[in-house]
């Protein structure tokens, strides 16, 4: 099994709700919350300017899709950012923990 790290922005005030939440669920093993981002993008035809927060997700590359769905869940807007890059490389005793801690006690 492998790992990937997913990247998700949202709202300053939705940051650490949902980084629990992802953890809790146990689709993550670790989020990160930056805490100043600024984003620019083009939204419904206008040009945006926002400050946000990215979260850095360790998960299961396999756990993906039920990360997705936590973070739809539980995410403010009405089309988030969640976008992952697989890990090929990496500690392998971080990576062991990182797949132990999103797995499922028996």
């Amino acid at each position: 099994m492998s790992a990937a790290l997913a990247l998700v922005t949202c709202p300053h005030d939705a940051a650490e709700r949902l980084a629990t939440a992802l953890v809790e669920a146990r689709v993550a093993a670790c989020v990160n919350i930056v805490a100043h981002v600024r984003s620019v993008y083009r939204w419904n035809g206008e040009l945006c300017r926002d400050d946000e927060a990215l979260l850095l997700i360790k998960h299961p590359s396999a756990g993906f899709e039920a990360l997705r769905a936590a973070v739809l869940a539980h995410h403010p807007y009405e089309l988030p950012e969640i976008v992952a890059v697989d890990l090929d490389r990496g500690h392998a005793p971080y990576l062991d923990w990182l797949l132990a801690s999103c797995a499922r006690a028996p």
